[in-house]
Order: C-alpha cells, then sequence, then structure tokens
C-alpha cells in the first residue's frame, strides 16, 4: 500500500476569501504536479481531503488528473493539529490512497511514520507537492518511497 500525502495548494489570505480557498497560483501548482504524477503513472483508489476548502479543491483537482476509483471523500483527522498518533493507528493496508491535508500534520505524521516521533523532521513539504509513502516488505517500516514537489529550488 502505498500512502501520498498532499500540502494542500496555496492558499488566499482571510482578508480576499475567509474560507482560504486555493489562489490562482496554488491552482496552477496543483495541477501541474497533478499532471505529473498522471504521466509518471500515480495510481490512487481514493483521494480523502480534511474538509477544509483549500484542501477539498486540491484534492478534487488531483481526482480530476489520476480519476481515483473511489473518488474523493472528506474525513476527521488529518487538520493542522489533529493527534498524528490516533491517525496512524487507523491507517489499514490495501489499495494506495492519497491524502490531502495541512501543515504541520502532514510534516509530523510522516516523521511519525518513519521515526517513531513527531519531533524528528524527516522532509519538507511544499504547497501541491506530493510524499509517497509505502511499507518496506521485509521489516514492515514506512519509508519515504519519492517525492514531488512544484519548486525544486
Amino acid at each position: 500500500m502505498a500512502l501520498l500525502l498532499v500540502q494542500h495548494g496555496k492558499s488566499l489570505p482571510k482578508d480576499e476569501d475567509p474560507e482560504q480557498g486555493l489562489s490562482d497560483e496554488g491552482v496552477l501548482d496543483v495541477k501541474h504536479i497533478a499532471d505529473a504524477a498522471k504521466k509518471y503513472g500515480v495510481n490512487v483508489s481514493c483521494i480523502k481531503h480534511s474538509g477544509k476548502k483549500r484542501a477539498r479543491q486540491t484534492a478534487d483537482i488531483f481526482a480530476s488528473a489520476l480519476q481515483p476509483a473511489l473518488g474523493v471523500q472528506e474525513i476527521g483527522g488529518i487538520k493542522p493539529m489533529d493527534d498524528v498518533a490516533s491517525f496512524a493507528d487507523n491507517i489499514s493496508s490495501g489499495e494506495d490512497l492519497m491524502l490531502v491535508g495541512h501543515l504541520p500534520f502532514m510534516e509530523k505524521l510522516v516523521s511519525f511514520l518513519i521515526t517513531g516521533s513527531i519531533a524528528r523532521p524527516v522532509i519538507k513539504f511544499q504547497n501541491g507537492g506530493i510524499v509517497c509513502l509505502d511499507k518496506d516488505p521485509d521489516t514492515d517500516s514506512w519509508v519515504i518511497k519519492w517525492a514531488l514537489m512544484p519548486d525544486i529550488r
């Protein structure tokens, strides 16, 4: 099972949009990464998001490109300050899954899954980027398989 983690695209400031939907730049960055993921043959069965507007919009853009069989769904437990350990306990193996959420949750989830601690950062997310985790079949440990980011500078 691959677990693809996405930080939502760049969003508008609250004074322009109280719900902080995606900015024009955010939409373009997410479309770029979604198209690249499609070209690389990335396949997910479902895309789940936090329910916040910017995460939902990001999930919808990825769904447009990747066409997940089970579509897009809102889930709880992946908002910025939600408990990573509780969420990690409920990750089930099976189909490849994409989660679209927020910082600091996404970075802490990767740290927790790989090191067992949220205090040990292992990767820096970018808005609209994907970090793919997978379980090593020999050790049953999570590893970073690849990452695809809008800005490589």
